[in-house]
């Protein structure tokens, strides 16, 4: 029976500046190196056949790190933009708080909560999901159908995207969806991808 495990990267600095971060390049803050260390730990022991990431280097750093704590050594990696964060557009950068002022609560409340309204030139989660999943039912999926054991390391979104999938989650269900940070996800699967079973590793 294949495993696939989700982790979210850790903290990143712009997510303790309560910034939109998207697909700028943010590094990790230390504790977000310390959630990557823990994520780790919690992993070691199991074994994994590749491991996936996004071409964003909070992502990368945390895979790494996790590698390194669980001796997960000559791990093949493939990286690609389509497991990257949802894009934010023209908020990127921007303080969360002072965006809210700016624009209005309902306004951003619905760029942030809304599963199909975009914030100006950006996505919402539905355009991250029409990129992540195909991604996801072609490459990860195949390889679980060939048996393999997969790790994806992402992001926030990306991963919800593929939750909704694996949690057969609507519209409505997947906005509730929070994941935390450096937090494994594991799912037992068949090998058609259909869930048996799956575990938080908090």
């Amino acid at each position: 029976m294949p495993t696939l495990v989700l982790v979210r990267h850790g903290q990143s600095l712009w997510n303790l500046e309560n910034r939109f971060t998207g697909w700028v390049d943010v590094p990790l803050t230390a504790q977000g190196e310390e959630e990557a260390r823990q994520a780790g730990e919690r992993l070691t022991g199991r074994h994994f056949d590749v491991a996936y990431t996004s071409s964003l280097s909070r992502a990368q750093e945390t895979l790494r790190i996790i590698m390194e704590v669980a001796r997960f050594h000559d791990l093949p990696i493939i990286r690609d933009q389509a497991l990257n964060e949802r894009h934010y557009g023209d908020l990127q950068g921007l303080n969360k708080a002072e965006t809210a002022e700016r624009y209005g609560k309902e306004q951003v409340h619905t760029w942030r909560r809304s599963y199909a309204t975009p914030p100006p030139n950006g996505e919402a989660l539905k355009n991250t999901a029409e990129r992540t999943l195909p991604f996801f039912e072609r490459a990860i999926l195949g390889d679980i159908k060939l048996g393999k054991e997969v790790l994806v390391v992402a992001h926030g979104n990306s991963n919800r995207s593929i939750v909704m999938r694996l949690d057969e989650l609507d519209e409505e269900g997947v906005l509730s969806l929070e994941l935390g940070t450096g937090v494994p996800l594991v799912y037992d699967l068949a090998e058609d991808g259909t869930v048996r079973d799956k575990t938080i590793l908090e």
